[in-house]
């Protein structure tokens, strides 16, 4: 009896389950787009030149900064004298500028988050008549730029004896069409309504439900509406243009305007070094709000990407 002869198949003919392993741990190499390189490129230095000009020019003296090249350092390094002279200039008035900023961005984007969050978790979850309207009005809302309804609210404000003070940059900060719009669409998709039932079945009212279940999964949301509320507030010009009269009531924007417009004065103090610094001092904070809230971002993203 002839033992027969046996078959050895070679490694390349091996089945595709055996492949199975290696193929999913492969990772393929991403296709490179010349065109798409060049456009982010262009787009990054558009970005990064200002900021750049801003960094270097607030180095410089009112004397350098009008007799020197704009993209490069000239004379003596000055920049922490700049930021001294900026901070006590006029008996300090641009700390106050800095505070009243505060001031608007705290209570007028950060109450305008707030009400985003209720409202769009609102007609997220609940079903209610009027709620289609309420869309289209929300829509058409986001769709009107804010100067087109700041002279009917100097208006308002002005009969109601408002103007001048800083609830007139307050109160209109409050109201976020677009964060409404951004956290109803986030809170449909983030918020399971089975998990809002399975909590009201366990005898959880709605605002236990709202706190302790939905809010943890509206982070990203909110973190978002709050950042774009933050700087439109934080960039405000327009409507404290035509607010407000005193100059100790200012944000930021306003008041760095005012000085940069005293040389065309008569017997205006020409002091661009002292504007541009204070320019760099403004964009510090939104820049630190970026990089320090951009984790919640990234944290959203990653518990997102594990559900099955």
């Amino acid at each position: 009896m002839s033992a027969s002869p046996v078959t050895l198949r070679p490694a390349s003919r091996r089945s595709p389950s055996a492949l199975r392993p290696d193929r999913r741990g492969s990772v393929e190499k991403p296709r490179r787009n010349v065109l798409l390189t060049v456009l982010v490129g262009i787009v990054l230095v558009y970005s990064l030149v200002p900021l750049v000009w801003l960094v270097i020019n607030a180095t410089k003296t009112q004397s350098s900064l009008l007799s020197s090249f704009g993209l490069w350092f000239s004379g003596d390094f000055s920049l922490f004298s700049n930021i001294a002279d900026t901070l006590t200039y006029d008996d300090g008035i641009f700390v106050r500028w800095l505070g009243n900023t505060l001031l608007y961005v705290v209570l007028g984007a950060g109450g305008a988050t707030f009400l985003a969050v209720l409202g769009g978790y609102a007609l997220a979850k609940f079903d209610f008549p009027g709620k289609r309207a309420i869309f289209a009005v929300v829509i058409g809302a986001v769709a009107v730029p804010g100067t087109a309804l700041a002279v009917p609210t100097f208006l308002l404000f002005s009969q109601m004896g408002l103007t001048n003070t800083p609830w007139s940059v307050i109160i209109p900060s409050l109201i976020s069409p677009f964060g409404l719009y951004l956290m109803w669409t986030f809170a449909a998709d983030a918020i399971p309504t089975e998990m809002l039932e399975a909590a009201r079945m366990d005898g959880a009212g709605e605002y236990r439900t709202f706190f302790s279940v939905s809010l943890p999964l509206l982070g990203p949301g909110i973190v978002t509406v709050l950042l774009f509320t933050m700087v439109a507030t934080w960039n405000n010009y327009f409507l404290p243009l035509i607010m407000l009269k005193d100059p100790s009531w200012y944000p930021l924007t306003l008041g760095l305007n005012a000085w940069n417009a005293q040389a065309a004065t008569a017997g205006g103090e020409a002091i661009f070094h002292l504007v541009i610094t204070g320019a760099l001092l403004t964009i510090l904070p939104l820049i630190v709000a970026f990089l320090f809230l951009q984790r919640f971002w990234q944290t959203g993203l990653a518990a997102g990407s594990v559900k099955a």
